[in-house]
C-alpha cells in the first residue's frame, strides 16, 4: 500500500512543471518580434550646374496676311462675269471680274470719233493761220485777221487736248470693266453675283478681296509689365539679347505641331495700346504651301536672347507647398532637406527655370520625390535603377521566416 503523503506529492509536483512550461509559452506569446529596419527610399538626384540657355519667351499669336487688297469697281456696269474659283489661289494679273464692256466701247467709239473730228478743225486752223500770217506781214490784211487766225489755231490745238484726254478716259473705263488680281493671294468669296448692277459709287463696289499669304504675318502683344520685367533683366545680367535686335520667330500650330519655317520680326509699335497696355510686335514668316491661313491662333517662340548661368530642373522635381514652390535637396550627410524655391520660365515641355533658392552643387531630388520624408535619410541611386537595387532588400529577404514543410 501506498503511502498518502507519497500519492498526493506526485500529482503535486508533475502540475508545477505544467504551470511553469505554460508560463514561459504564454510569456513567449506575448512579446513581438523585432522588425527589420526600413530601408533608407531611393532617390535619383540632379546635381545643380548653373549654365547658358536660350531665352524663348512665347506668346498668343495671330495670322494676319501680309497683303489683303480689297477688289473695288471702279466704273458702274452690270456684272457680266465671275472668272475666277472663290476660296483658291489667284495669281497677280489673274481675270476676277467682267463687267458688260459694251456700254464703255461705245464711249471710247464716241469720243474718238470728237478727237478726229477736232483734229480736223485744227488742221483747218494750221492752214487759215499759214495763208493769214504772210498777207499780214505785206500789209494786204489787216492785223486783226492774223490775230483771229492766231486765235483760232489754238482753240483748235485746245480742243484737240481735251478730245485726246476723253480718249483716254474711255480706254480707261473699258479697262477697268475687266477686273483682275493685284497680289497673288487667296481669294474670297464674290460680293455680287453675276447679272447685278455694281454702282461704283455705292456698297456694291467691293466685290470680294485677295489676301496675299506667303509671306504670311504672325502678329502678338508683350504687355508693358512683360516689357519691364524684361529690361530689369538686361540691366542686370540675367538677360542678353541679341546684336541689332536680330529675333527670330519660331511657331507651334494647334495640337503641338511645329511649323517648319522660322521667321524674323519686322515690326513693333511704338506705343503701348491704351486698352489692352500691350504694344503689337509682327513677324515675317514664309509660307510657300499655305500652311498658315489669316486669322489662325498659334504660339510664337521668340529666339535670339540668351540667359547666362541658369538653373534648369525637372518640372517633376517641383513641389506646390503652402507657402509657394519647393524641392528636397539632399545634403552631405544623405539626409532630405526642405528647400524653398523661386520658379521663372519653362524650358522646353520638362524643364523649368529656378530663379531663387538654389545653387551651383546642390543635389535636387528628380525621381522618387513621393517617397522622401524630410529630415531622413535617402539612398541616391542613378536615374532608372530598380527598386531591386534597393539596400537592405537581400538581408530583408534572408531574415524572412521560412514557408513550413508540408
Amino acid at each position: 500500500m501506498v503511502p498518502t503523503s507519497v500519492a498526493c506529492a506526485r500529482p503535486v509536483r508533475v502540475t508545477a512543471v505544467a504551470l511553469t512550461a505554460a508560463a514561459v509559452l504564454l510569456g513567449g506569446c506575448g512579446k513581438e518580434a523585432p522588425l527589420p529596419p526600413r530601408a533608407a527610399p531611393q532617390v535619383a538626384v540632379l546635381t545643380i550646374e548653373p549654365k547658358t540657355i536660350p531665352f524663348s519667351p512665347t506668346f498668343v499669336a495671330q495670322t494676319e496676311s501680309s497683303r489683303q487688297v480689297n477688289i473695288v469697281a471702279r466704273v458702274s456696269g452690270f456684272l457680266d462675269r465671275i472668272a475666277y474659283q472663290e476660296g483658291e489661289l489667284v495669281k497677280q494679273g489673274q481675270l476676277m471680274f467682267v463687267l458688260d464692256p459694251k456700254p464703255f466701247n461705245a464711249q471710247l467709239n464716241a469720243a474718238q470719233g470728237e478727237l478726229q473730228s477736232q483734229q480736223a478743225r485744227l488742221a483747218t486752223a494750221e492752214a487759215t493761220f499759214g495763208r493769214v500770217k504772210p498777207l499780214t506781214e505785206q500789209d494786204a490784211l489787216p492785223l486783226s485777221d492774223l490775230d483771229r487766225a492766231r486765235g483760232e489755231l489754238d482753240a483748235a490745238k485746245a480742243a484737240v487736248y481735251s478730245a485726246k484726254a476723253k480718249v483716254s478716259e474711255a480706254e480707261l473705263n473699258l479697262g477697268y470693266a475687266t477686273i483682275t488680281s493685284p497680289v497673288t493671294g487667296l481669294a474670297s468669296r464674290a460680293l455680287q453675283r453675276q447679272g447685278a448692277f455694281v454702282n461704283s459709287m455705292a456698297e456694291s463696289a467691293n466685290l470680294t478681296y485677295v489676301a496675299a499669304i506667303d509671306p504670311i504675318w504672325v502678329n502678338f502683344s508683350v504687355s508693358q509689365n512683360q516689357a519691364a520685367k524684361w529690361q530689369e533683366m538686361v540691366v542686370k545680367g540675367q538677360i542678353i539679347p541679341p546684336r541689332d535686335a536680330n529675333y527670330d520667330v519660331d511657331v507651334v500650330l494647334p495640337g503641338g505641331i511645329k511649323y517648319p519655317h522660322r521667321g524674323k520680326i519686322s515690326f513693333s509699335d511704338p506705343s503701348f495700346s491704351q486698352d489692352t497696355g500691350s504694344f503689337m510686335v509682327r513677324a515675317v514668316l514664309p509660307n510657300p504651301k499655305m500652311e498658315l491661313r489669316p486669322g489662325m491662333f498659334v504660339t510664337a517662340f521668340m529666339h535670339g536672347a540668351m540667359r547666362p548661368n541658369a538653373i534648369v530642373v525637372p518640372q517633376l522635381a517641383i513641389q506646390q507647398g503652402s507657402d509657394g514652390h519647393l524641392v528636397y535637396v539632399v545634403n552631405a550627410s544623405g539626409v532630405a532637406e526642405i528647400r524653398p524655391v523661386i520658379v521663372g520660365d519653362y524650358v522646353g515641355e520638362k524643364d523649368i527655370v529656378v530663379v531663387g533658392g538654389l545653387h551651383a552643387g546642390d543635389r535636387v531630388v528628380v525621381d522618387g520625390v513621393l517617397k522622401v520624408v524630410p529630415g531622413q535619410p535617402v539612398t541616391v541611386v542613378p536615374p532608372g535603377a530598380s527598386p531591386a537595387d534597393a539596400p537592405g532588400k537581400a538581408a530583408a529577404t534572408s531574415t524572412a521566416p521560412a514557408a513550413p514543410k508540408k
